[in-house]
């Protein structure tokens, strides 16, 4: 009687097995084509860029091998340490205050108010709007002789600046920009988070007798922890990629441009105008390494302060 069991097992290990490889095999073809894609688009141009970064190129595309020339170049670079804190200053303001504002907003526009869904809409346009024409209105309102934040400001007596053209406001000016049309992704992303809270916490936190503020900080903002930590994540990487903005609201003649170039935008300037490609390929590697050991760290302190539920 032992031995049909035995039979029977070994049966329905094989066939387990079998349609486990079936599963496998069906899994990685559904995946197949995004692969192949993330292997054509991004990984290989990476392995290029990074061997790239290790030789001096032309602007006809002759290369020669130098090895780590470009990195050490890096060190006696003043326009590089310069790009790299204009860079760091720009995401010091736009992510936290970006990230404040939008939850700010989030929160309000998902209390029940008249005409939220046009509130949304407005906050949410900046998002589908072209980089260029953003640039275009805000170079206009921020232009020293007759934009209409001077005027304005001239209204109530105060001295209008040169806000693009002045080193000591050009970045600030950007920040203000970024953060103005960053705000309304941001919101619908946790616009959608605050939504999956269930409703019973407040109405128990309300039976305790909590207030706004204690149910804000006590059961909005941990329950709402893994969405600002995607977010952040999210805006760290973007801020560290900044390039339109700059480019087209500071012009590249303009004495405030090395006050508020980016990395990417320094890359830009050796890769497309000096042609020296090979340097410009190691700024970006050097970049990508940054932007690694950035996330690896977010990703290492999310365990003390994000709240899964």
């Amino acid at each position: 009687m032992g031995t049909p069991n035995k039979v029977e097992k070994a049966k329905v290990t094989s066939y387990a097995k079998s349609q486990k490889r079936s599963d496998y095999f069906w899994g990685y073809l559904m995946i197949a084509p995004v692969m192949i894609g993330l292997s054509i688009f991004y990984f290989w141009p990476i392995l290029q860029n990074t061997y790239f970064s290790f030789t001096e190129r032309s602007a006809f595309g002759a290369s020669e091998w130098i090895g780590l020339d470009n990195y050490v170049r890096m060190f006696t670079d003043s326009q590089l340490g310069q790009s790299f804190q204009n860079t760091f200053v720009y995401i010091v303001f736009t992510v936290p205050i970006g990230i404040f504002l939008a939850i700010l907003v989030a929160v309000l526009l998902n209390q029940k108010i008249k005409g939220k869904s046009i509130y949304r809409t407005i906050y949410f346009l900046p998002v589908i709007t072209m980089p260029a024409a953003i640039a275009m209105v805000w170079k206009w309102l921020y232009n020293g002789d007759y934009g209409l934040i001077n005027f304005l400001l001239s209204k109530i007596g105060i001295e209008g600046q040169n806000w693009v053209t002045d080193p000591k406001y050009a970045l600030y000016a950007v920040i203000v920009v970024a953060i103005w049309s960053g705000i309304g992704y941001n919101m619908i992303i946790f616009l959608s988070g605050l939504q999956g809270i269930s409703k019973t916490y407040y109405e128990a936190a309300l039976i305790d007798g909590a207030g706004p503020w204690r149910t804000f900080f006590s059961i909005t903002l941990p329950l709402l922890s893994p969405i600002i930590f995607f977010v952040s994540i999210m805006s760290f990487i973007h801020a560290f990629q900044v390039f339109d903005l700059i480019f087209m609201i500071v012009s590249d003649k303009s004495i405030a441009i090395d006050k508020t170039q980016s990395i990417v935008y320094l890359f830009y300037q050796h890769a497309f105008v000096l042609g020296d490609k090979g340097y410009a390929s190691a700024i970006t590697t050097l970049l990508l390494v940054i932007i690694l050991l950035i996330t690896a760290i977010q990703m290492k302190l999310q365990k003390k302060w994000v709240h899964y539920d």
